[in-house]
């Protein structure tokens, strides 16, 4: 199937919340990510962010616990190696956030900017949340990147997404005190109700917003599922002063 020019790609992330562009990355240089990512997760390479660090469920207790140092996050993306930089601020995605905001990008180094990992056993359960909900930007206008390393499924621990999410005027209390919505809400169920779990193959990407609610299960199969995630903001939505998203700083592209 042919893929979709790029502004119809973001036509329906504005609609959507999210949209798939299948092989955006060729098998080759897709395949050289994983290989540097695998190697940076078996050297335990930091910075890193560990499962018990989070304390989701179906994460280890401890540091010491069994399973104590499975690795979810391997920390700032952009500085581990040449080849994730050229991914992240590559044509291909330079021409996509051009289209979508209408001016020039900024990566931003504090949010996302990571391989995402999720292992066997000890890869934890993500509650329904907003990003935006822990950024701070002048406005709630942002797009992420998760570029699938290898094949993505609900038995692995793919994203789970509710469609057209981002545009819902959804009150702070029914969300938790983690910013986690609340699956005991019925009006929230509504919600969830409709969920989907996109299917990606290595080298697809998923451009989805920052207000599009978003899940993610448990690794049921055997081997570690590797993503590269970048955010990405229009260079005149300026992260708030004395924030964590002003002191990490941006990348112009």
């Amino acid at each position: 199937m042919a893929t979709l020019p790029v502004d119809e790609q973001v036509r329906i992330l504005r609609n959507d919340g999210l949209v798939v562009v299948p092989g955006l990355l060729g098998a080759e240089p897709c395949a050289a990510l994983r290989r540097i990512a695998g190697e940076q997760l078996a050297a335990h390479a930091g910075p890193v962010e560990y499962e018990a660090d989070l304390g989701y469920p179906g994460a280890p207790a401890s540091h010491e616990a069994e399973g104590g140092r499975t690795i979810r996050r391997l920390l700032n993306a952009w500085a581990r190696d040449e080849a994730f930089r050229g991914w992240a601020a590559g044509a291909p995605i330079r021409r996509w956030m051009q289209t979508y905001f209408g001016e020039p990008a900024m990566l931003s180094l504090a949010h996302h900017n990571c391989v995402m990992t999720k292992h066997p056993r000890f890869g934890s359960l993500t509650g329904w949340h907003r990003d935006f909900r822990y950024w701070a930007f002048e406005r709630d206008d942002m797009v992420s990147v998760w570029l699938a390393l290898g094949d993505e499924t609900d038995a692995n621990g793919a994203l789970h997404l509710i469609p057209g999410s981002h545009c819902a005027d959804i009150a702070a209390g029914r969300f938790d005190e983690r910013k986690f919505l609340r699956d005991d809400l019925d009006e929230n169920r509504a919600l969830i109700d409709r969920a989907i779990v996109p299917t990606l193959r290595a080298g697809d990407a998923m451009f989805f917003h920052c207000n599009t609610l978003h899940a993610a299960g448990r690794n049921r199969l055997d081997a570690v599922k590797f993503s590269l995630v970048f955010t990405y903001h229009a260079a005149s939505n300026h992260p708030l002063p004395g924030t964590r998203s002003e002191a990490k700083g941006s990348v112009a592209l």
